[in-house]
């Protein structure tokens, strides 16, 4: 991973194209499905995509999540008793159809999320590997940092993308409701009030001097300008080593219907 002078927001990629260190959907991604994880699958459902989003090409596309599940049309297909139906799919075969959905001219880059170093290295040491995943996009704040992957996905030349910077939305489908709520920590409050600036900017900019790519979202006009409006300023190591010392490994996003899956727990923090 490496910045490219002229373009000092932007991350170059291990495949010659670029990624802005923020993100805020001026790139066109897509990501495969659970559901569409079976390789015969995975090119008809990229296409049906480009299809509805009028493009002939996306920037990048993902593997969302290491878990497959049955094929279909629901997004969260369920049995009588209405538990998840999951399946068993070689994510390497998932990664080789990518790779040729890359070749076809139908993405520019590929890449992976929620994977762990483990998955990573199943795919980085497949027979004949044409293409190594750009990035891997992992839930990371200051609660759960990500250290040692982001220590072995630099090693990889791989880049780390950061979602749920600033904690989220807290969807009880998904997060268990007596999580800690980041903008409450009372340490990055005093920091960020140490360098005038909002919770939000600081947990931003910790993890963009940590050489993360992070993604952001947000429908709030003030909000939006203020996310942008990290790199003005830095954090100071005392700055970083006291947010660092924030870590946890508490994940918000806790996909417990699939702790029977033999690619389980793929999202242990590293």
């Amino acid at each position: 991973m490496a910045m490219d002078p002229k373009r000092s927001r932007s991350v170059k990629l291990n495949d010659g194209h670029f990624m802005p260190v923020l993100g805020f959907g001026t790139s066109a991604s897509d990501d495969v499905w659970a559901t569409f994880l079976r390789p015969e699958l995975v090119r008809p459902a990229l296409e049906r995509s480009l299809k509805k989003l009028k493009l002939d090409y996306v920037d990048l596309f993902l593997i969302h999540i290491p878990i497959a599940m049955k094929p279909g049309e629901e997004l969260m297909p369920k049995d009588a008793s209405g538990k998840v139906i999951l399946e068993t799919v070689d994510l390497r075969d998932t990664w080789e159809a990518l790779e040729k959905c890359k070749d076809a001219g139908l993405t520019k880059s590929i890449g992976v999320s929620n994977f762990n170093h483990k998955l990573l290295e199943m795919i980085l040491d497949k027979p004949g590997l044409k293409y190594k995943p750009v990035c891997n996009q992992v839930e990371c704040h200051p609660y759960l940092n990500q250290s040692k992957l982001l220590e072995f996905c630099k090693s990889k030349d791989i880049v780390l993308v950061a979602y749920s910077v600033l904690g989220s939305q807290r969807d009880p489908n998904w997060v268990e409701k007596d999580s800690p709520v980041l903008f409450e920590d009372p340490i990055l409050n005093a920091i960020a009030k140490k360098h005038n600036r909002s919770l939000g900017q600081v947990a931003l900019r910790y993890q963009v001097q940590r050489g993360l790519v992070v993604l952001v979202k947000s429908f709030n006009e003030k909000r939006i300008k203020e996310n942008f409006q990290v790199f003005d300023f830095e954090l100071t190591p005392e700055d970083m080593k006291v947010i660092d010392g924030l870590n946890r490994n508490f994940r918000l996003f806790k996909l417990l219907f699939a702790v029977d899956h033999p690619y389980y727990p793929f999202s242990e923090e590293y």
